[in-house]
């Protein structure tokens, strides 16, 4: 596509300055660097890229403010007044978000997600014998009839 830098002796891809990612003719990362490959071959495809990636953040956020609001109201029981607290933090952290800088913003999102994670593989070590026991109860009313089977 034209968009990374190689070594016109060896054909291997040039590195930057710091050595942590491959050359690009127009310095370009991430998104514009798809956007400036797919581009060279499909002139159109930077504004089909913009509409996926606008849809896809738009997407994000629904999805993120849903279930940080039923995590929430799991913590702080329900309320209008708390779910409004909710989303007007929910708005700060979008607009701080918009600003901020990109690598922390998703260093914070992995940290918050692995947070929740660990909280949940605790819960579930905790939890095995209970899960152990219906998932038995299950599988014998399954094989006795009780339940019917549907495949």
């Amino acid at each position: 596509t034209g968009q990374l830098v190689s070594d016109p002796n060896t054909g291997l891809y040039m590195l930057n300055e710091a050595g942590t990612a491959i050359q690009t003719i127009d310095g370009n990362s991430g998104v514009s660097l798809t956007s400036a490959a797919f581009s060279s071959a499909f002139g159109w495809f930077q504004y089909v890229l913009a509409i996926a990636v606008i849809l896809f953040a738009f997407s994000t956020m629904i999805s993120w403010s849903y279930y940080g609001l039923k995590a929430w109201t799991f913590l702080f029981g329900e309320g209008k007044t708390k779910e409004i607290v909710f989303k007007v933090i929910f708005c700060i952290f979008v607009v701080i978000g918009a600003a901020a800088n990109l690598g922390p913003v998703i260093d914070f999102s992995d940290a918050a997600i692995f947070a929740m994670a660990v909280v949940n593989i605790i819960g579930l070590y905790f939890l095995m014998p209970i899960v152990k026991t219906e998932l038995e109860s299950y599988l014998s009313r399954l094989k006795s009839g009780e339940i019917k089977k549907y495949a």
